[in-house]
């Protein structure tokens, strides 16, 4: 039987390393993306399958494929959601949101590739976020996110149900992995971070980019001796 280290570099070749790569050279991360490649190219499961209407708790027509895809990745919710969107924003997630007014655009409305921001996870002063990874209907999304069972997991393909009275996503619950049923507890939503900068942000950023490139000019003709 082929033991755990023979499975690793199984996947790997198959994903395109080199088959003398040390499978214990692979990072969490590089292992998460080989043994669990993103599917890109055409309608989720979760499309095709769910029901039109989430308020009930799923059944034999919808079976959601979320799990824990690398269970020693060994990170907190903030890199994975900033490697995952592309946001730069670091701290802790708790920040995020009023870290991105003024720099990032937000919307009260998930789009495919923002960051979900979750106010008050597990204890009232703790934030969480996830990336948005489909758009299954105007009441569930699908997203990636790490350590939601503060092992450290990365965990993908988890639906969130908006279960606010006006329907506008600012309570949901959370496709509880583990047990295979929808979490018991609501979570406030301060609102959703896209990866597109603001005009003042963009502004900015091009004003220290002509800066930068007039201070380098400066320096390259003054003389030497």
């Amino acid at each position: 039987m082929l033991d755990t280290r023979a499975l690793l570099l199984a996947a790997a070749t198959a994903a395109g390393f080199s088959a003398a790569t040390d499978a214990s050279a692979l990072t969490p991360l590089s292992m998460d993306l080989a043994i669990d490649p993103s599917v890109s190219e055409g309608p989720s499961n979760h499309a095709t399958l769910a029901p039109s209407a989430f308020e009930r708790a799923p059944d034999l027509s919808y079976e959601p494929i979320a799990r824990v895809a690398n269970r020693r990745a060994n990170l907190q919710c903030v890199p994975f959601a900033r490697r995952e969107s592309g946001v730069e924003i670091y701290g802790n997630a708790n920040t995020w949101w009023q870290q991105a007014a003024g720099r990032y655009e937000t919307t009260q409305t998930p789009q495919e590739g923002a960051v979900l921001v979750l106010e008050g996870y597990a204890t009232a002063t703790r934030g969480h976020v996830a990336v948005v990874k489909e758009v299954v209907s105007p009441r569930m999304i699908i997203v990636d996110h790490a350590n939601w069972l503060n092992g450290g997991e990365i965990t993908r393909d988890v639906p969130i149900m908006d279960v606010s009275e006006a329907g506008d996503w600012s309570e949901v619950r959370v496709w509880h992995v583990p047990g295979r049923h929808w979490g018991g507890r609501t979570y406030n939503v301060q609102g959703f971070i896209l990866n597109i900068l603001t005009e003042a942000a963009r502004t900015d950023a091009v004003a220290v980019q002509a800066s930068q490139h007039e201070a380098a000019l400066e320096a390259a003709s003054v003389p030497i001796g």
